[in-house]
């Protein structure tokens, strides 16, 4: 069988590597040509090009690159063509993949779409395209399926959350590297070099009130150190690790996370964490108007309450963040139920089997009836 199959960014590349990984073992006679990164390629994957070159990140950003996106596209629609798939497999990334998939259809390809866009948080409108366009869905948030069935009359399937596997794999493979003689606040504050300067000298300024605790910065790939020095510097219970993030959690005794998929991750480590956010105001104001969810961190949306705490925007300083993490330290009530709640949610998000081996068996058995 033949698998043509577009991811857009690294987690996309994590999440399509191991997908790779089971329709290998599933489809002995497995072809697959991708869009990626370096992760699916050593999956055995024949990589056409690396995410690295499709990442444009913002309203400017993608404006300043419009004739390479086009050209991305154009080049895609080609080569899909001429490498005449059984199945064409998108991954996240809506702007280009939904695209593909409109242009896909009409040339009566099949198309599988896994992990859906967050249409339930915005740009809803897209939905009626998707289901003229998608073949079968593959959601990975519980509340997606109910959300597509109910709302929009449309049968998706929930294979669970890709990344239960991911960390239950990591939580097994202890480096024996130890970051700190003192207990460690892990930060975590995201990816983005603007969110970044916004956020990480927020919670920098905390670890002035925690002199017993080493306070460590996960820093983000592709970012020049000396952004991270000039803020850290100033600071004597602070330093930081490149690309060991989930080896730093595992040493964590908490967290303070931006908003994103690191939520997701931090409570899948069993991590408690308070959620800090805080963007360029102009943004802010016009996102609240636009996003229509009641949080921002997933764990919360997942669960359907305020398992975490959230601080947003103007609550997210200093004083706030010092209160919230006090409270979900060793000794206090409020971080035990914090931990039960993450039982919980990990067992909403877990299934019999992994979620890429439930996403491999639906793509094959779709393409083989």
């Amino acid at each position: 069988m033949k698998y043509y199959i577009i991811a857009g960014e690294a987690s996309g590349d994590l999440h399509g590597s191991n997908l790779i990984n089971e329709l290998h073992r599933q489809d002995n006679n497995a072809h697959i040509r991708c869009w990626g990164g370096d992760k699916m390629q050593l999956a055995g994957a024949e990589l056409v090009k690396h995410y690295r070159e499709l990442a444009f990140m913002g309203f400017a950003e993608v404006l300043m690159n419009i004739r390479t996106i086009f050209k991305n596209l154009s080049f895609c629609k080609k080569d899909i063509l001429a490498f005449n798939p059984d199945v064409l497999v998108l991954i996240d990334y809506p702007g280009f993949n939904l695209r593909i998939a409109a242009w896909a259809k009409e040339n009566n390809l099949k198309v599988v779409y896994y992990i859906s866009p967050q249409v339930w948080a915005w740009k809803e409108n897209r939905v009626k395209m998707m289901k003229q366009c998608i073949d079968k869905m593959l959601v990975i948030l519980p509340f997606e399926k109910e959300y597509y069935k109910n709302k929009w009359n449309w049968d998706v399937e929930y294979v669970g959350h890709p990344l239960v596997e991911e960390v239950e794999q990591k939580k097994l493979q202890s480096s024996g590297e130890k970051f700190s003689q003192k207990p460690v606040i892990a930060l975590l504050p995201g990816s983005r070099r603007q969110e970044i300067l916004k956020k990480l000298p927020v919670m920098l300024e905390v670890s002035k009130s925690f002199p017993q605790y080493q306070f460590i910065v996960a820093k983000a790939p592709g970012l020049d150190d000396l952004l991270y020095q000039n803020m850290l510097q100033q600071y004597n219970n602070v330093s930081s690790v490149s690309n060991k993030t989930y080896a730093l959690l595992q040493q964590s005794t908490a967290a303070l996370v931006t908003s994103g998929t690191a939520t997701l991750e931090t409570a899948l480590f069993e991590i408690p964490e308070v959620v800090c956010y805080k963007g360029n105001e102009i943004s802010y104001q016009i996102a609240k108007r636009l996003i229509n969810i009641k949080y921002i961190s997933l764990v919360n949306l997942i669960m359907d309450k305020e398992v975490v705490k959230e601080l947003i925007q103007h609550e997210m300083n200093a004083a706030n963040i010092k209160t919230e993490l006090e409270k979900i330290l060793p000794g206090s009530p409020q971080r035990t139920e914090l931990l039960n709640n993450y039982s919980q949610l990990k067992n909403k998000l877990s299934a019999k089997e992994s979620a890429s081996a439930k996403a491999a068996a639906a793509i094959y058995n779709f393409v083989s009836a």
